[in-house]
């Protein structure tokens, strides 16, 4: 099958939503295996959360303004997230093995997302006369 013909929107041209989205698909993979209570309650959470921080992460890739806020906002999501995939294992609906393949994607995603907020608040610092930097 042939991707779609917008160029514009390909993971390739930032590595934190490549990552992200390698995540979700692993995720997206476990979800069948998660217990039915699991699945539609908490599962049904972690879900949410993922499509969040992958929107997030594109609305500032595009964004013109706000760019620093959308960022935050996406770390916190991330955050949100990883708590809620620590309480899916703490509470036995995914093994240890299948926790740290989820787990170690968002970590990375974390970092990234971590130096893009610090080159955001370079770019968005105002420089003072004579600073160097």
């Amino acid at each position: 099958m042939n991707p779609p013909p917008n160029g514009n929107l390909s993971t390739a041209n930032l590595p934190i939503l490549q990552k992200a989205s390698d995540a979700y698909k692993l995720w997206h993979n476990m979800l069948v295996h998660l217990p039915r209570l699991t699945k539609y309650s908490l599962g049904e959470k972690i879900n949410l959360l993922f499509t969040d921080v992958i929107e997030l992460i594109l609305t500032a890739d595009f964004a013109r303004e706000s760019k620093m806020a959308i960022i935050q906002k996406a770390s916190i999501k991330l955050d949100t997230l990883k708590f809620f995939l620590q309480l899916a294992w703490e509470l036995k609906a995914m093994d240890n093995k299948r926790y740290i393949a989820i787990s170690s994607p968002l970590v990375e995603v974390g970092k990234m997302l971590g130096g893009w907020q610090k080159q955001q608040f370079i770019k968005e610092a105002p420089t003072e006369v004579g600073a160097r930097r």
